[in-house]
């Protein structure tokens, strides 16, 4: 190489590496000048800054400088210790460490009481932020524990539950198979159960454990006071062509060893009994009470659950079908996609609702990145799915974070101390979305 050349190599790579340094210092500082405008806080500065809240309030209003420096800095940052319910922990303790809301926040919440089904099988950590985040003393809840998940996780899902005395383990579990019958069957285990408890509540939810609240408890409340007061939210259509194969041939579920999954048989399915419309729609549902009575007892309903036991995802036929039913108590018999119950990015509506995923995709739905964190809280639903704290935590600790001080702002009543996740507040955003 001739000295001209070794020059010319020399001075590219000195360049290379200024322009890695400058672009380093760009997103490490972009941040710190979004907050710190006029803005001091007292103690030391670490390079995250006053982690989360600086990061979450940047990632709320879109700012792109946010994501890539949050990748990086959540990865920095140990998740929180589960360790006193891993073990046998004074209920008190439990209570006061996980931030338990341990009082109806206003009257108006007071006297409307919600139930909740909540289907976990992994994931204890997110399962224990979405229990804290729906958990009010008032209402109830009932968790259907996958019949498969490992001893430990169930114990440890007892441990919590032995602490409340308005939450409890479904009485019979069942080996749940995605698209199976026995996703249904969970919810339906859950129904009868609490149709039984003495608290008397006013309409129930189902969620999974990869869910999460967008609204408050307050909020849920008047959105359904206002928009559906006594009527079922099923949101769904009459089961399009496409679908039509899922109620046509007969599916079996498969679980052996660690694999499960349900596959179509050549076996030719008999119509649906008393000649019903079949519908499709969402798995998710907001119901009465009566309507989940009438669900159990109605000669249609036990025959159309028959009817679905070898059907694909049945859920997402059933609780829509019933409700089309105009005698059935709060039913909707002309609704169609209504009812903001969760926020999905769907992958074939990439362009259209949403502009992507930001995390990842598994079976189509988008597990959320830090870069879908606005979408999130501009959602007009109640509840956005799906989640994984495990790949992406700062997205659950931003979430969580925003969530409990718009309940805690929304209060009537005095706040207590463990109510709150964090002594200092250095959120700098608006709650009001």
């Amino acid at each position: 190489m001739n000295p001209l050349d070794a020059t010319k190599s020399g001075f590219l790579v000195c360049i290379a590496i200024c322009m890695f340094i400058y672009t380093f210092i760009y997103l490490k500082n972009t941040l710190s000048v979004f907050f710190y405008e006029e803005q001091k806080f007292p103690g030391d500065t670490a390079e995250c800054g006053f982690y989360p809240d600086e990061l979450c309030s940047a990632l709320f209003v879109g700012k792109s400088v946010a994501s890539q420096i949050g990748n990086f800095c959540q990865n920095t940052y140990q998740a929180e210790p589960l360790s006193c319910i891993q073990t046998a922990c004074n209920c008190s303790t439990v209570l006061k460490s996980l931030h338990f809301i341990t009082r109806p926040l206003s009257e108006e919440e007071g006297n409307f009481s919600l139930a909740y089904i909540i289907t976990i099988h992994k994931e204890l950590q997110m399962f224990i932020k979405l229990l804290r985040a729906i958990y009010m003393p008032q209402n109830i809840y009932c968790i259907h524990v996958d019949e498969k998940s490992p001893k430990n996780y169930k114990a440890t899902v007892q441990n919590i539950v032995n602490c409340f005395e308005n939450i409890f383990i479904s009485s019979k579990r069942e080996n749940v198979v995605y698209a199976g019958f026995s996703r249904l069957q969970a919810d339906i285990n859950c129904m009868r159960d609490l149709v039984h408890s003495k608290v008397q509540w006013s309409y129930v939810i189902n969620l999974c454990g990869q869910d999460y609240p967008i609204k408050t408890n307050r909020d849920i409340i008047q959105y359904i006071k206002s928009k559906w007061n006594g009527k079922n939210m099923t949101p769904g259509v009459v089961q399009p062509l496409h679908m039509k194969h899922r109620t046509q041939v007969s599916y079996r579920e498969y679980a052996h060893s660690g694999t499960s999954y349900v596959y179509p048989t050549k076996n030719i399915k008999a119509k649906a009994p008393y000649n019903l419309t079949i519908y499709f729609g969402s798995a998710y549902y907001i119901l009465t009470k009566e309507f989940v009575e009438f669900t159990l007892t109605d000669a249609r309903a036990k025959e159309l659950l028959e009817w679905s036991r070898d059907t694909y995802s049945p859920d997402e036929h059933y609780w829509v079908t019933l409700n089309r039913l105009h005698d059935a108590p709060g039913a909707t018999p002309n609704a169609d996609w209504e009812g903001n119950i969760r926020a999905i990015k769907w992958k074939d509506q990439e362009g259209t609702t949403h502009k992507g995923c930001k995390g990842h995709y598994i079976r189509d739905i988008c597990v959320y990145g830090l870069g879908d964190l606005q979408w999130i809280i501009e959602s007009p639903h109640l509840f956005a799915n799906k989640f994984e704290p495990a790949t992406y935590p700062l997205v659950m600790d931003c979430l969580e974070r925003r969530y409990r001080l718009k309940v805690l702002q929304q209060a009537e009543v005095p706040i207590e101390d463990h109510w709150r996740f964090q002594e200092n507040n250095y959120f700098n955003m608006k709650l009001n979305v």
